[in-house]
């Protein structure tokens, strides 16, 4: 919806903002006036807007052409909205020779109603590349490995298409190293991007997870390779040096990889406050926690400490058998445990409630 600012006062408010940003682009008085006679921005964004885009007086058929075509194919005025803020230039877009072809190749492959606004917003970096040699590869590729359209357009819309060059060398490398197509295609509908590293990153990792001889067959390689593209082998060899400076061997750090890969997402802050408070507080042997790699994802604070102190309370009024095992406790899904363990009690245990600390909204 448009500002209620008068036209006639609109040049003097934009001169004076343009006191106070002298290091950007002056807007253009024309290119604010158009933007908010669209009824799609606000007068901040048209403000913030002009400074990137400029149009010409003898120019405002075209910005007018493409929001008419936007608003014909299901866009709102916040989704233009959007779009113009995130990429100014699409006023600027010829629709004849660059929407439309595109439109009608989205349309043709299932991206219909709120699905296209959707993909256009949230990536405009496809209005900017080539319909035949980057949009329609990509998406054929995409759809040659998913096995439908349905799934490609799901994935293409956290793709990025500028990108697109090393996901075929990609794939053929995940394949050549033995890595089901099934597995792949879980691997793009999770993480699509994943799969558009650089090449030489992705060979890079595909032979780290080689040499710690994890199964290319197997799920916990998907998700080992999600973790490995993320670290740099600096980061890598850093979280190996924590988990030895809590007393793990270097071995047990690589099987602990092995076992949860994600535990290697942590950061060491992270990993020193549960492997503390696991050892130091729950009194559990380090051991146990080397063994349950998965523990160091636990949030001390949301899950750890809070079903630690229900458990104490229950134990002191003899609610529950003393030394009851923590390491399922910890794992336990929260409904289960909340319902089994502070539920059920609540009653009998003033207060027990409030030591839980995480209660779901309808008990706050």
């Amino acid at each position: 919806m448009a500002s209620n600012v008068p036209m006639r006062n609109l040049l003097s408010l934009v001169q004076n903002r343009s006191l106070k940003t002298s290091n950007a682009s002056s807007p253009s008085p024309l290119t604010v006036q158009y933007l908010l006679s669209s009824s799609v921005l606000h007068f901040e964004s048209a403000h913030s807007v002009s400074q990137k885009l400029q149009i010409d007086e003898g120019d405002l058929q075209n910005p007018h052409y493409v929001i008419g075509f936007l608003k014909a194919h299901d866009f709102k005025d916040a989704h233009i909205a959007k779009l113009i803020h995130k990429w100014p230039a699409v006023l600027h877009c010829k629709v004849e020779h660059n929407l439309k072809p595109k439109f009608e190749y989205f349309i043709e492959n299932g991206f219909v109603g709120e699905i296209l606004p959707e993909l256009i917003v949230s990536n405009p970096d496809v209005l900017r590349r080539a319909l035949d040699s980057r949009i329609i590869p990509c998406f054929e590729l995409l759809k040659s490995v998913l096995g439908c359209s349905e799934k490609a357009a799901s994935a293409f819309k956290r793709c990025s298409v500028s990108m697109m060059s090393s996901m075929e060398p990609n794939i053929d490398l995940l394949i050549k190293e033995g890595v089901p197509v099934d597995r792949i295609a879980k691997l793009i509908m999770l993480q699509p991007r994943t799969i558009q590293q650089k090449h030489q990153r992705m060979v890079y990792a595909v032979k780290a997870l080689k040499d710690l001889e994890i199964d290319s067959k197997t799920t916990i390689f998907i998700h080992a390779l999600r973790v490995m593209l993320q670290m740099s082998e600096s980061t890598w060899k850093k979280k190996v040096e924590v988990l030895k400076s809590l007393g793990w061997t270097e071995e047990e750090s690589l099987q602990a990889f092995k076992r949860c890969p994600f535990c290697f997402t942590c950061s060491e802050e992270k990993i020193r406050s549960v492997v503390d408070f696991l050892v130091n507080t729950l009194k559990m042997e380090p051991r146990t926690v080397i063994g349950r790699p998965e523990f160091l994802m636990l949030s001390v604070d949301k899950r750890i400490r809070p079903r630690y102190n229900v458990l104490k309370i229950l134990e002191s009024k003899k609610l529950v058998i003393g030394n009851k095992n923590m390491k399922q406790l910890l794992t336990m899904r929260e409904n289960n445990f909340f319902q089994n363990y502070v539920i059920k009690y609540a009653d009998k245990v003033p207060g027990l409630l409030e030591a839980y600390e995480v209660l779901p909204k309808q008990y706050r």
